[in-house]
């Protein structure tokens, strides 16, 4: 991409039809100029992004409706009048106005989403900047800390992993998408995956790898928000495989999502956890449905297994017990190759209920 502002790119849209569209060089300035915060998270409009790509509006969204299956909620969403008019009202220079549809916006999440569905040589280009630019802009993150907690942080890290991951498993389903494509995919990755986070983390001045916090996927946070934060993205059940069980590894579950299954699998070695704990425990959170099997004494590890057997199932392997987690330095990583897994949990799932003392 040249140094100019601007240039004049003739893009082929259809068979015959062509557009002259001028596409926006998209550096820091640019890309911070058009973004905007609505419901608490960072956006980019629609018509502006397809401004980036040298599309149309309508025919940009019209590439997004045609793979629609690829936008949750958390990527895109619509913004309401009030929403939009907001906007107008804040950017005073703005040629918003007259539009007859309101906009669809799209979280950091759901432009990398884009990336995958816009297709050719300039789609490419821009996306290679766009990646590039993010990867600059540590204050596209951290500029407004204020906003942006440790948690709220937690979340962001835990939502482009699993983007990662879902982009990766599209990938068989993207064969008309060209090889440059593939490997911006792959930067994609590099910048989201190595040390990028933590070095944006760093920025914040905490949190350090210190007494009281863990490593996620190489990235450090408090341990008590980890667990609470892994434990709440279960939809149907939560499998613990941990010999070494306590009053803390029942507390870390006192948020999950109402109606979830929890089970653990211990040995309960140094029997730490008694049952007049366990029973005193039951009656304060009538809500949590726990229940207790033996691990069958063949384990070192411990495993954090959520809704095992579903297309949402996620696996994480623990390197300390959660009733320890924060005592001392430790790490969780996820492992998206889930399928190796199989024949250990169902052999675990026939195990004979663990009774304690």
């Amino acid at each position: 991409m040249n140094d100019e502002n601007t240039k004049v790119v003739d893009e082929k849209e259809g068979e015959d039809e062509k557009e002259n569209q001028e596409i926006i060089l998209i550096n820091k300035e640019t890309i911070q100029s058009k973004i905007y915060i609505v419901r608490g998270q960072k956006v980019m409009l629609d018509f502006e992004l397809a401004e980036i790509y040298g599309y149309t509006t309508t025919k940009f969204n019209q590439q997004v409706k045609n793979n629609i299956e690829k936008f949750d909620e958390d990527f895109m969403f619509q913004l309401t009048k009030e929403e939009f008019d907001n906007l107008i009202s804040k950017k005073l220079t703005s040629s918003w106005g007259g539009r007859r549809k309101l906009p669809k916006v799209f979280t950091e999440q759901g432009i990398y989403m884009l990336m995958t569905v816009l297709k050719g040589e300039l789609a490419t280009k821009q996306s290679k900047a766009l990646i590039r630019t993010f990867k600059q802009m540590k204050d596209y993150i951290i500029e407004n800390q204020d906003l942006i907690g440790e948690r709220e942080y937690l979340q962001l890290s835990m939502q482009i992993s699993q983007n990662i991951h879902t982009t990766m498993e599209l990938r068989s389903d993207l064969n008309d998408v060209e090889d440059q494509m593939a490997k911006v995919i792959d930067r994609l990755g590099n910048v989201v995956t190595h040390s990028e986070l933590s070095e944006i983390m760093n920025e914040f001045g905490e949190p350090h790898i210190k007494r009281g916090y863990l490593v996620l996927n190489g990235n450090p946070f408090k341990a008590d928000i980890v667990y609470d934060e892994i434990y709440r993205q279960a939809k149907k059940s939560i499998f613990i495989v941990d010999n070494y069980i306590g009053l803390k590894t029942l507390e870390k579950l006192i948020n999950i999502q109402d109606g979830v299954e929890v089970s653990i699998f211990s040995d309960n070695l140094v029997k730490g956890l008694r049952q007049s704990t366990f029973d005193d425990f039951c009656k304060e959170y009538l809500n949590l449905n726990i229940q207790l099997f033996h691990s069958g004494g063949i384990f070192h590890d411990r495993y954090i297994i959520l809704d095992y057997g579903t297309d949402d199932e996620k696996i994480f392997l623990c390197g300390a017990s959660s009733k320890d987690a924060g005592g001392r330095i430790t790490s969780i990583l996820e492992d998206p190759d889930r399928k190796k897994y199989d024949a250990m949990i169902n052999d675990l799932l026939k195990n004979k209920k663990l009774v304690l003392k």
